[in-house]
């Protein structure tokens, strides 16, 4: 409790809603089909300022490019300078590609805490703690302690996505990516569900988006996406979907993100950002979900390594997710965004994919857009 204090003692604390400005160009409602698509991908770049990274300028610009998202370590290179170097240096980088993009951008990045924190004390930012350390804890002041800190550092960075909460229910605690390096709240599926809704409810009222992971669930697996194809047939349980039904339930989930996860019981030939079954099954036939579904990273070598790039985009948005996410962290390939848009477009033309499939995927980000601006 005495880090508590220490962090509240260092920041004041604020319930009040955050008002966004509205912007002069709201999505429209029928554009081009080149700009619907635009819209369903995300990337990540590397550059601390907008003019140390031509292809974001290009992508923005010329592929109405509808996300980014930030990182404070390049893996590829294995060099600990990517996007993030102090906060006014972020804060500027995060307002001119707003200022680039043709449309309203979301700006992402995944700062859930402890490890898994892209804003760093190193970098002049207030320090975090991690999901477990406060579900452990379990005292829910505690837990909005930290997480006010965490949406009003993102308020004032200009970000308005979090990629977090993690309500990965934590059945293997040797899960070297969620357990082993604690981030997932609890065991308990009900903790899970009380302290994500904490960090959900924290961040809205400073006017910023979240994002609930790993879905169906990754808490129970015994190997790490990144590296390869997860197969949790065995060990997968029901449960993990709790905290998903309770936060869809109550209406408080702005978007989820899938997991890079195979079970045969699900799908026999796809994981879950790949299947039809999981994401339109489950996730919107099932428990009801309406809103945008955000893909795990498309270039990780649970995908990477096992489809191809044109197979692994089809079948991900004809399974239901919405927006494709590329971080360029795992390879870097700066001709991403138009190779990405260009598989897209070509697969409408073909007759593979309905433009009316592009249409709901469009309306949903439209949706979701109009709520912060």
């Amino acid at each position: 409790m005495k880090s508590v204090l220490l962090i509240t003692s260092l920041f004041v604390i604020s319930l009040s809603v955050y008002s966004i400005p509205q912007p002069a160009d709201p999505l429209p409602d029928d554009p081009e089909l080149d700009f619907k698509i635009g819209q369903m991908l995300k990337v990540g770049f590397r550059g601390l300022s907008v003019e140390e990274s031509s292809h974001i300028i290009r992508d923005l610009k010329e592929y109405h490019l509808g996300a980014v998202v930030l990182f404070d370590y390049d893996v590829p290179t294995r060099r600990p300078v990517r996007n993030v170097k102090s906060p006014d240096q972020l804060k500027k980088l995060v307002s001119d590609l707003k200022e680039l993009a043709s449309a309203p951008l979301l700006v992402t990045i995944d700062q859930e805490g402890g490890r898994v924190a892209r804003l760093k004390a190193d970098f002049g930012f207030l320090p975090s703690v991690s999901a477990q350390y406060l579900g452990d804890i379990d005292n829910p002041d505690s837990t909005l302690a930290y997480v006010e800190i965490t949406s009003q550092t993102l308020r004032d960075m200009g970000i308005n996505v979090n990629l977090a909460p993690v309500v990965d229910v934590n059945l293997n605690p040797d899960n070297p990516i969620i357990g082993g390096i604690e981030r997932s709240f609890s065991d308990d599926p009900e903790k899970v569900t009380d302290h994500a809704r904490i960090f959900i409810e924290a961040h809205n009222g400073q006017g910023i988006l979240t994002t609930l992971k790993h879905f169906p669930g990754h808490g129970s697996s015994k190997e790490d996406s990144h590296l390869g194809l997860v197969d949790v047939t065995d060990v997968w349980s029901e449960i993990e979907l709790i905290p998903y039904r309770n936060l869809i339930e109550s209406g408080d989930v702005d978007l989820i993100m899938t997991a890079h996860i195979f079970n045969e019981h699900w799908d026999d030939e796809y994981p879950a950002t790949l299947s039809g079954n999981v994401i339109n099954g489950i996730l919107r036939e099932d428990l009801g979900f309406e809103g945008v579904v955000v893909s795990d990273d498309m270039q990780m070598d649970a995908v990477r390594s096992y489809y191809g790039l044109e197979t692994a985009i089809e079948q991900t948005i004809k399974a239901g997710v919405d927006i494709l996410g590329f971080a360029n962290n795992s390879i870097y390939d700066e001709d991403i965004i138009p190779t990405a848009h260009g598989i897209i477009k070509k697969l409408v033309e073909d007759g593979r994919i309905s433009e009316a499939r592009i249409d709901e995927s469009y309306q949903r980000i439209r949706n979701l857009k109009q709520v912060l601006w």
